[in-house]
């Protein structure tokens, strides 16, 4: 729930939900956070913010006024004081999902509308954009891989607007797991967001074909990192970042890259963390000519571009940051049962996520699913191989870490 509390009595634990202000006028690069910093807290109160809105369903709530202190109950007495240490003010992984769900839908309908009016050549306003990226960037920050495994999941009719969605949220996650200063996080998931933006100066005919390019339609979509760049230098105070990235995520290491052939350190750190989240989200998407590759998969065939195509370094981190098993990798454990990856809680194995168990290979058939942390104490399971899905005639294979119903 949300509540009105003076900016004085925040305390550390409580989760800010809006500030009194427009950020630009504060010192934060995010409009809401769990407030876990002695230093943000100081921040706050040096900007002279008369008010904020807390989330009380994330974080702290202020105590309930006690008339007087000298006759209130123990138990009263321990609810005004409660440590911040024994609070979680983090949501399931349930309502996360709900979250990340709205929050995709919103950021689709807000790209979509966006670029629609760059085809029809207005000029962008990029202050809604930031605010896509800010409500982006605490999604991922708060709910692990949900929405990074969310916006993996299109369709053709919305895919190029959700692979802006999918690469700004991979970009605000790498950019993080390489500890860059938080405007610099921002930055670069709005270049992320912003990307793809010259692909409205290719024709949908081209962009929505479902079979294979000819030479001419495939030069023609090559055009659009220029077309993109083109565009945004007519928004005024654009961020280079979002210029570099939109003019060269299709560079390579090698130089075999496009639109100017760059190579190795002559593209930029941001163009390069460009390209491989715009690489790892086309392969994992299913396009109207091909079906998207497995989280899994998709890593290990990236790892064999490295050095020739994609940073290895930076590549190394992004695997960090999603894990060797993304979420809703299918993966094949030691007992013959299929599981699918539902989640990996910081600071454990990359190689022992937590599974959702579904289906018996000696049975031939689904079983009762049920949880398993594979980096629990004591745990003797264990992954020992990747799966394709369509192999076994599994076909939603999805439902099990995203709660859809079953297919009819």
């Amino acid at each position: 729930m949300l509540k009105k509390i003076a900016s004085t009595d925040l305390v550390l634990g409580m989760y800010v939900a809006r500030l009194g202000r427009s950020w630009l006028e504060t010192p934060f690069w995010k409009r809401s956070f769990l407030l876990e910093s002695p230093a943000d807290l100081e921040r706050i109160r040096a900007a002279r913010l008369n008010e904020v809105w807390i989330d009380t369903a994330r974080g702290l709530a202020p105590p309930e006024p006690v008339a007087d202190p000298a006759v209130c109950t123990e138990a009263e007495a321990r609810a005004v004081s409660i440590p911040v240490s024994n609070v979680a003010p983090t949501l399931s992984r349930e309502e996360e999902m709900v979250h990340a769900r709205r929050l995709i839908e919103r950021t689709r309908q807000a790209v979509q509308t966006m670029f629609d009016e760059a085809r029809m050549g207005k000029a962008l306003s990029v202050g809604q954009a930031y605010e896509l990226v800010d409500d982006i960037a605490a999604s991922v920050l708060h709910g692990g891989g949900v929405l990074l495994g969310l916006a993996r999941l299109k369709t053709a009719d919305n895919y190029t607007y959700m692979h802006s969605v999918a690469v700004c949220a991979l970009m605000t996650a790498l950019a993080r797991e390489l500890e860059l200063a938080p405007e610099q996080v921002r930055s670069a998931g709005l270049a992320g967001l912003l990307h793809d933006i010259g692909k409205m100066a290719v024709p949908s005919a081209i962009l929505n074909k479902p079979g294979s390019l000819s030479d001419a339609e495939f030069s023609s979509v090559r055009t659009h990192a220029a077309a993109g760049h083109r565009m945004l230098l007519e928004v005024d105070d654009i961020d280079p970042v979002a210029l570099d990235v939109c003019l060269h995520h299709h560079e390579k290491l090698d130089g075999s890259g496009y639109p100017k052939g760059l190579r190795g350190e002559e593209i930029s750190l941001y163009a390069r963390m460009g390209a491989i989240c715009d690489v790892y989200d086309a392969i994992t998407s299913n396009r109207p000519y091909k079906q998207g590759w497995c989280p899994a998969e998709s890593l290990r065939r990236m790892a064999a571009w490295r050095g020739g195509h994609l940073d290895a370094t930076l590549f190394a981190a992004f695997v960090k940051c999603l894990g060797i098993y993304p979420l809703g990798t299918l993966v094949r454990l030691q007992s013959e049962r299929l599981a699918v990856v539902v989640g990996q809680a910081a600071g454990k194995t990359l190689t022992s996520p937590t599974v959702r168990v579904f289906f018996s290979i000696r049975a031939g058939t689904c079983i009762a699913p049920c949880l398993i942390d594979l980096a629990a104490p004591g745990c003797q399971e264990r992954i020992v191989s990747t799966e394709s899905a369509a192999q076994w005639g599994l076909l939603d294979v999805d439902r099990y870490w995203t709660g859809e119903p079953a297919l009819a």
